[in-house]
């Protein structure tokens, strides 16, 4: 795609809080109201990983992308230790910031005139995955959700009643209800093993699809295409 048929956009969404949420939309050059989707990254990334892999694999399909820094990461201040599963007060408390920040990224995508209000789609990779999926499941306003590396909790998880009790993934994607639902994982993944994802993609009802590439945590390249495409045909009737 030609640098003259999109624009990037660096904003810093005003949720608040205490600081700003830094992020990068994408738009497609278009005379019409493009749909959009909002990109979660993983734990320890940042936007930008999100942005210059699914997002411009979007932009191809005529899709616009908002990608945003979850608390702690990328170009926001912050302790990421503070995230260890040894203080769980504090993980409980920055999960609880980041659905709401990612809540008001997707209200921020309805907010432009650039992008159609009823074509709003949610994408997450690995930790960006268990927040799309709680998201989605309370915000109609996503219409379909797509999680690579994505998964149920690993079932020795320390702290799992006080972990599940603040986040749900099998709770969360059994209220999508009826919204379309693709999820791609690898093989030989040891981050978010495969029985966490045949967990997580048994508990959801259809519409649903799993996907199952040769490889480790991060998809290879025509994974994330994949995922593109299929985001671009749901959101394009």
């Amino acid at each position: 795609m030609a640098r003259s048929d999109y624009a990037i956009h660096s904003v810093e969404l005003e949720i608040g809080g205490s600081e700003n949420v830094p992020a990068i939309f994408q738009v497609p050059r278009a005379l019409a109201p493009t749909p959009g989707v909002l990109l979660l990254h993983g734990f320890s990334s940042r936007k930008e990983r999100m942005a210059d892999s699914i997002g411009r694999a979007l932009l191809a399909h005529g899709v616009a992308s908002l990608a945003i820094d979850l608390p702690l990461h990328g170009a926001r201040d912050g302790d990421l230790q503070s995230m260890s599963l040894r203080n769980p007060i504090a993980v409980a408390q920055t999960w609880k910031l980041a659905v709401r920040e990612a809540r008001a990224a997707a209200h921020y995508m309805l907010e432009q005139p650039s992008v159609d209000s009823r074509r709003i789609a949610i994408a997450g990779y690995s930790l960006g995955a268990y927040l799309a999926v709680t998201v989605a499941s309370d915000e109609p306003v996503v219409r379909a959700v797509a999680l690579a590396a994505g998964g149920d909790l690993p079932s020795d998880l320390p702290f799992a009643s006080l972990v599940r009790a603040a986040v749900d993934p099998v709770r969360s994607v059994k209220a999508l209800s009826g919204r379309p639902l693709y999820m791609v994982n690898g093989k030989n993944d040891r981050t978010i093993r495969p029985e966490q994802a045949g967990a997580l993609f048994a508990a959801a009802g259809d519409p649903k699809e799993i996907h199952w590439y040769d490889g480790g945590h991060w998809p290879p390249q025509p994974a994330i295409a994949n995922v593109a495409a299929w985001l671009a045909a749901q959101l394009n009737p």
